[in-house]
């Protein structure tokens, strides 16, 4: 069970790495003006070797630093109160902490969702426009992965409060087996039809010990 709350903060840490990581560097955007290549992140513009402060109060810029900014700031939240909840709290007080952690793993994918989609959304319909030859590159295919990395890591999260709300569940392994083939089975659709015989049978054990 406890393999659950580990999964979902080693995504929370790795997560939080690549948004600092994201925001940090130059290559959101790669280009070439007037002839010579340049890239730009959400701090600097380079070109020529040279990398140069962006002074200019640009909305979508702004939007999508404070958003880059909230992640990280509300994923290390939920990392610190992660790791609080590994300590020898009462039951109750490790629930209210996984049950924090959590909230705050969505949160933080939903202000990096928020930041990716402006920055995708004015780079394609203006800046695209502006410059012929373009391309994203890879800070912002990091923001994308740090995106999935605190969506596990909430799910982890959600994972493991359904196992210790329920005393049946904590007390039967097969609960956890059900689990982990429906959160691997599902999102890839079960390419091989064997495979949903199997996890109807674990689904049917699993509610028949709940009962």
């Amino acid at each position: 069970m406890y393999s659950f709350m580990g999964g979902g903060l080693f995504c929370a840490i790795v997560g939080n790495i690549l948004l600092v990581v994201s925001m940090a560097t130059d290559y959101w955007m790669q280009y070439r003006l007037s002839g010579s290549f340049a890239h730009q992140g959400l701090w600097r513009y380079c070109m020529s070797g040279k990398c140069y402060t962006q002074t200019d109060s640009i909305a979508y810029w702004n939007a999508t630093r404070a958003f880059m900014i909230l992640s990280a700031m509300s994923c290390f939240a939920g990392i610190i109160a992660g790791i609080f909840s590994f300590a020898h709290f009462s039951a109750f007080e490790r629930f209210n902490r996984s049950f924090a952690a959590g909230i705050m793993f969505f949160i933080s994918t939903l202000f990096v969702l928020l930041a990716m989609a402006i920055y995708t959304g004015v780079t394609v319909n203006f800046l695209g426009k502006r410059f012929g030859d373009w391309r994203f590159s890879w800070s912002y295919i990091l923001g994308w992965v740090a995106l999935l990395m605190t969506f596990f890591a909430g799910q982890y999260r959600w994972i493991f409060l359904s196992l210790i709300s329920s005393k049946s569940c904590s007390s039967h392994g097969t609960c956890v087996l059900f689990l982990q083939v429906y959160f691997t089975c599902v999102p890839t659709g079960c390419m091989n039809a064997a495979e949903w015989p199997t996890l109807a049978k674990l689904q049917e054990n699993v509610f028949e010990k709940l009962k």
